[in-house]
């Protein structure tokens, strides 16, 4: 087998094993001590505030219709410690399940613990799994219609601004498949978002491997990837590569993490989300430092050209660590003090 065809191979078994790896209209009212606006929040294209559950005192849930999806997305918010003064938003997506599996934020680390004491709105989607979160060509048979950027970027932050009464002040960051997704997102609308943090992700799309990096993931859930950016000849993939698209990123506050696939600190019997488990942590040591091990060849591949580009960034290569929960609690924490000084 040729060098490619090995790559290939690995990255087909290491999407096919992650399952196991990464886990199987109201009116609005006053949210936290700032009272929401007496008309229902809404975006130029007519997407609007559905309504607002309350989870508890400082975390809810908001349920946004999506114009152009035309559908209802449920998003997950934690609160400021303080909400007496507008707070900025930290946008943070969930991984290839989209949150729609157990594989989450707050299901796998102390998300909530972590912001119990720190100003800022952390906004959370619940879907678009295996979707890149970007806007696709067609709708797909399997996985629907999807227009994330669309709905991220032009059709969410107004709503979030007018429901949470938020400073206008913007951040984002994801793992994994949207450690990809929050790079793109950042270029397709470059004055939203004053920081990104990408953590584990593959940033090249039209390049191989990148490009089969991309299928296979969308794959996996039986998606369709010509409905999304067509053929690999479609000019769509290099649009969307955030490597080639990296000047975009300029004047961006960007924190890049990876780690090379070796076991590391979390690869233990008592490492999260094992449990002691033998099974467990050999899935992770095995499947997890694959994929780490590939996403690491992409995430250099953007250092260098945001080195060639003069657009600087704060790396954290990793000698060790492996594609998993308790690396990216610890990208969240270590990238917080600089997306804190971003968004004041």
């Amino acid at each position: 087998m040729n060098t490619i065809g090995h790559r290939r191979a690995l990255l087909a078994v290491a999407v096919i094993a992650a399952s196991g790896l990464f886990g199987p209209a109201a009116a609005a009212s006053p949210v936290g001590a700032r009272a929401l606006p007496a008309a229902t929040p809404a975006s130029a294209d007519g997407s609007a505030l559905d309504h607002v559950e309350k989870v508890d005192d400082r975390q809810l849930n908001m349920y946004v219709h999506s114009a152009a999806m035309n559908k209802v997305i449920r998003l997950e918010v934690i609160r400021p410690a303080d909400t007496s003064v507008p707070r900025p938003t930290l946008y943070l997506l969930n991984g290839a399940g989209g949150g729609q599996d157990s594989a989450t934020w707050k299901a796998k680390t102390d998300v909530v613990d972590f912001f119990a004491d720190k100003n800022v709105n952390v906004v959370t989607p619940v879907g678009g799994a295996y979707s890149y979160y970007t806007d696709w060509q067609k709708p797909d048979p399997v996985l629907g219609v999807n227009k994330w950027t669309t709905f991220l970027t032009e059709e969410l932050p107004p709503i979030v601004d007018a429901t949470l009464g938020t400073s206008g002040v913007n951040a984002i960051a994801g793992l994994s498949m949207s450690g990809t997704s929050v790079l793109g997102l950042a270029e397709s609308a470059p004055s939203l978002y004053r920081a990104v943090g990408a953590f584990s992700g593959c940033a090249e799309t039209s390049t191989t491997p990148g490009r089969d990096y991309v299928t296979f993931v969308v794959n996996f859930r039986g998606g369709d990837v010509t409905n999304m950016w067509g053929p690999p000849s479609d000019p769509a993939w290099v649009a969307n590569d955030p490597v080639v698209n990296a000047e975009k990123l300029r004047g961006i506050d960007l924190y890049i993490s990876n780690g090379t696939g070796l076991p590391g600190p979390h690869e233990t019997l008592d490492g999260p989300s094992i449990d002691g488990d033998p099974a467990v942590l050999a899935n992770q040591v095995i499947v997890g430092g694959v994929i780490e091990a590939g996403t690491n060849q992409c995430t250099h591949a953007l250092a260098d050209r945001l080195t060639s580009l003069g657009i600087p960034a704060t790396y954290d290569f990793r000698p060790t660590g492996t594609h998993s929960w308790g690396y990216w609690q610890d990208d969240l924490h270590n990238s917080w003090p600089m997306i804190e000084r971003s968004l004041t």
